[in-house]
């Protein structure tokens, strides 16, 4: 694959070479392979080819889904990277299930094990900007109450990107059916905290009580704030974003 300079944009076939765009850039590349579609339908040398197809169609649809589902978190925000960084962790968790056959392993199965759970809490969802990294503090939270409480804060340790005169803290629950892809998304009050605040604890209520769809994840997020003149202006920064899975209820 090779990237061109030229006064217009080619796309399509030409002369036995492939050009097209990948992020937004004009690349090429060498026509053919052999990897035609009724090849990929009929060949038994193609198995394993048609078995990548099906998980990966698979994980791609519920990627779709979930960033639906946190859209809230990142509302206004462009990630380019963003549905490729999520393949990751998915094709990571289909490939835990312990109970199909290649070309049917499934997601919700990878997460019935523990390792499964816990790679949806460690994964670094906004690598650019890791809420545990900006708010270097404990999170409590509390099922029973689906309370969330930040004990010991203190913003003189709260990261602020450059610009920002306000953060804004975002606490969800998301009741999520990996195996339907049916959910529903319960939020907090957003907290909106000046860079002078001076409070020494945190706590965030979700608004409306899940209902028993699938699993239960605790969400938070944040976004930064510039004020002017009155007017708070959302910015827009690639680091400006931050998303984390950071419980899930038992």
């Amino acid at each position: 694959m090779a990237k061109y300079k030229s006064l217009f944009t080619i796309i399509g076939t030409i002369g036995g070479v492939n050009f097209y765009r990948l992020l937004g850039k004009p690349v090429n590349r060498i026509a053919g392979g052999g990897f035609t579609r009724e090849a990929i339908k009929t060949k038994a040398s193609m198995v394993r080819v048609r078995e990548n197809n099906s998980e990966f169609g698979n994980c791609s649809h519920l990627n779709r889904i979930f960033r639906e589902a946190i859209r809230p978190f990142y509302l206004k925000h462009k990630f380019p990277l963003f549905h490729s960084r999520l393949m990751t962790l998915f094709t990571g968790l289909k490939a835990l299930d312990p109970v199909s056959k290649r070309g049917q392993r499934l997601v919700f199965r990878g997460l019935e094990l523990d390792e499964g759970k816990r790679s949806l809490l460690n994964f670094a969802y906004t690598p650019e900007c890791k809420p545990k990294t900006v708010l270097p503090f404990g999170f409590d939270m509390d099922w029973t109450t689906y309370t969330l409480t930040v004990p010991n804060f203190q913003m003189k340790r709260v990261s602020f990107i450059s610009g920002a005169t306000h953060i804004a803290l975002q606490f969800g629950v998301l009741d999520f059916n990996f195996k339907t892809l049916g959910y529903k998304l319960h939020l907090a009050d957003t907290l909106i905290l000046p860079k002078d605040f001076s409070g020494d604890t945190l706590s965030m209520t979700i608004q409306s009580l899940p209902t028993g769809l699938g699993m239960e994840l605790g969400v938070f997020g944040i976004r930064y704030y510039q004020e002017v003149d009155g007017e708070m202006y959302l910015l827009s920064a690639k680091n400006g974003v931050g998303i984390s899975v950071f419980s899930i209820k038992n």
